[in-house]
């Protein structure tokens, strides 16, 4: 627990706005984490703020992860509930794997943001909030109105408000405190925090490099203004102790993680269409992407994106195209095509909510069943879900060299929380076997076929466009080892047969992954993508509760590793946490005879044969530690 008590409360009176005259006395409280949010309108900069005082507290040593607050529609009317937009960052004295509970600090713009950070359980019960109050001078009748009566509030329900006069103090330095108020207040957060301010000069000067220097000047300017205005006027002070790395460290997004991991794969060819939340991911690619020889190709729809990248595979290389759900839905005929022809293909589905279009901004891991069975036919294909940042980097690598080698698409699961997140790790050392070897031009020997599968593994030699001897027809309908559109039923199920083989040659390749906590014990709980991190933390609290409670978590989904259902039958329990729907059963409708499992939950009590027991959680935001702890005590209350 954090010792906040010695921090004092702040006046009451309503007319507080710049504080005593006398610079106060600091009161320095050692913590070990804090879980910060910065909340603005749409366009006022609290991400970049928030972003970049992430960077800053991992350049210091601290474990961060950021979890970016977006909201649903793209301009939402200023000073709306449903519009605040910005960043939540936990710094932490240990190496942080997600956003953790309740905000300790919140900076906010005005008060109809932070009411909707507040209504959401964001906060809490005793955060201090750090609040512009410009508003309760506003020429508005009704602006004011609706600021005193939300202060009034927000302070009987025991927040500790401290009123700020961010616009009062920026037009100072800019004439448009709009755009400048966020490094005033990423200002504010360093002094709070105890950052050096030489690193968040350097982090502003890096944030505008594209700027004009003047831009850049005002900038710091405005960054030293927020520091010094928190030495004259708070008393707040935190201090999180920071590690020396031992390896240097990069700090980028899911997304970013992602582009760079294409690039590291070899991969030469990304083919997409814009979706939220993936499309920062291509974004990154189109910038930077040709130097290094690769090439973004934006297509007319998700479609001809998927058709764009199977043509490109076809040619001899393994091209990619990212999505998120609803792309993926209407790449299935093509990941069929891709199927039956054999040709490598990497898709990765960043997912969102939905169905439909759904939650886009927000957070979902409800295409688990999609990305394994969402074809028509039999239409195998790898299934793997990245975990962290770090993992959003190397599992392209991964599935590049899966589909190259076994001709067939691999999907490549993250999620919204991964795809904005930020998290340091140690900067990736690049690898020549990463990249993909040069395209086989070498002839064929006679009488070898297009499709000569071999009777164990179901592998073939792979034949590419102006192969000598390789002449074929590529086709989508069911065919013969050369390729010759053939209906008997023999040839048919000759080859569904092979491509079935292919996943079973895969899955003998694969090491079981280990469980975190107990050997064996009471409770197994099973997560998959971007829980792991709150699952884990979750499964420490329980432990040291003294019950004996372990976690899983899943890399492969399809196919899974041997040796998953030993593990499983080791505990007397085993429960999935996942961000998609589990019926519940004190629903009063639901039972044992009608209930609706969540994914993983579905599949593992399909392939093991054990009573699987799910706790899913569909609010569009990251799960907290607190809550998956609270659902482990719950089970083993029960059980």
């Amino acid at each position: 627990m954090n010792d906040s008590s010695a921090i004092p409360k702040p006046d009451d009176d309503p007319a507080f706005d710049s504080g005593p005259s006398a610079a106060p006395t600091p009161q320095v409280c050692e913590i070990t984490d804090h879980v910060v949010e910065v909340i603005s309108d749409s366009g006022e900069g609290a991400q970049k703020c928030g972003q970049s005082f992430a960077s800053i507290a991992a350049k210091m040593g601290h474990g961060i992860w950021t979890v970016e607050i977006i909201p649903a529609e793209i301009e939402p009317p200023a000073r709306s509930i449903e519009g605040a937009s910005g960043n939540r960052i936990r710094v932490g004295s240990f190496h942080v794997t997600n956003g953790g509970d309740e905000a300790d600090l919140v900076i906010a713009f005005n008060e109809q943001v932070l009411l909707g950070r507040v209504r959401a359980g964001a906060l809490k019960p005793d955060c201090i909030i750090l609040l512009e109050n410009k508003w309760r001078h506003h020429q508005d009748p009704a602006i004011v109105a609706a600021y005193t009566s939300t202060y009034q509030k927000l302070v009987a329900d025991g927040y500790r408000v401290y009123e700020i006069p961010m616009e009062q103090v920026c037009l100072q330095f800019t004439s448009n405190p709009q755009r400048g108020k966020n490094m005033f207040v990423l200002g504010m957060l360093n002094r709070l925090y105890d950052q050096n301010l030489e690193l968040a000069r350097e982090q502003v000067a890096f944030t505008f490099r594209s700027k004009s220097a003047d831009i850049v000047n005002r900038n710091v300017q405005l960054l030293e203004a927020g520091y010094q205005w928190v030495g004259d006027n708070l008393d707040l002070r935190f201090h999180i102790p920071g590690a020396a790395r031992e390896q240097v460290q990069i700090v980028v997004s899911g997304n970013t993680s992602l582009a760079l991991g294409i690039m590291a794969s070899g991969m030469e060819i990304c083919a997409m269409y814009p979706i939220t939340p993936a499309t920062s991911a291509s974004h990154y690619l189109s910038e930077v992407f040709e130097n290094v020889g690769g090439m973004v190709h934006q297509a007319e729809d998700e479609i001809a994106a998927c058709a764009f990248a199977i043509g490109s595979s076809y040619a001899g290389k393994c091209a990619v195209t990212i999505t998120s759900g609803p792309g993926m839905a209407l790449k299935q005929e093509l990941i069929g095509l891709a199927t039956m022809a054999e040709i490598p293909l990497v898709i990765i589905n960043v997912q969102r909510g939905g169905p439909s279009t759904g939650l886009p901004t927000k957070v979902e891991q409800g295409d688990l069943m999609q990305a394994i069975f969402g074809n028509h036919g039999d239409a195998p294909r790898v299934v793997l879900a990245a975990a962290t940042i770090e993992d959003c980097f190397y599992l392209p690598i991964t599935a590049r060299k899966i589909s190259e080698t076994f001709n067939m698409p691999v999907v490549l699961l993250t999620d919204a929380n991964l795809a904005t997140a930020q998290q340091p790790f140690p900067r990736p050392k690049i690898r020549k076997e990463w990249f993909a070897a040069p395209i086989d031009q070498s002839p064929i020997p006679e009488g070898e076929a297009p499709y000569d599968w071999d009777r164990i593994s179901g592998l073939h030699r792979r034949f590419t466009p102006g192969q000598p001897g390789g002449m074929h027809t590529l086709t989508g309908l069911a065919h013969d080892r050369k390729s010759r559109v053939a209906y008997d039923p023999t040839t048919n199920e000759e080859g569904i047969r092979a491509r079935s083989l292919k996943l079973a040659a895969f899955q003998k390749t694969l090491n079981c992954p280990e469980a975190f906590g107990d050997p064996q014990g009471d409770l197994l709980v099973v997560g998959w993508g971007s829980t792991k991190g709150v699952i884990e933390e979750a499964v420490e609290q329980v432990r040291a509760e003294g019950r004996q409670v372990a976690a899983l978590h899943l890399t492969y989904l399809q196919p899974m590793p041997s040796g998953i259902g030993e593990i499983l039958k080791r505990y007397r329990m085993v429960m999935t946490v996942e961000m998609n729907w589990g019926d519940r059963l004190d629903d009063e409708l639901i039972d044992s005879e009608n209930r609706r499992y969540s994914s993983l939950a579905w599949l593992l009590r399909g392939r093991y044969l054990v009573d699987v027991d799910c706790w899913s959680e569909v609010q569009g935001q990251p799960l907290k530690p607190r809550s998956v702890a609270e659902a482990i005590r719950n089970k083993l209350s029960r059980g």
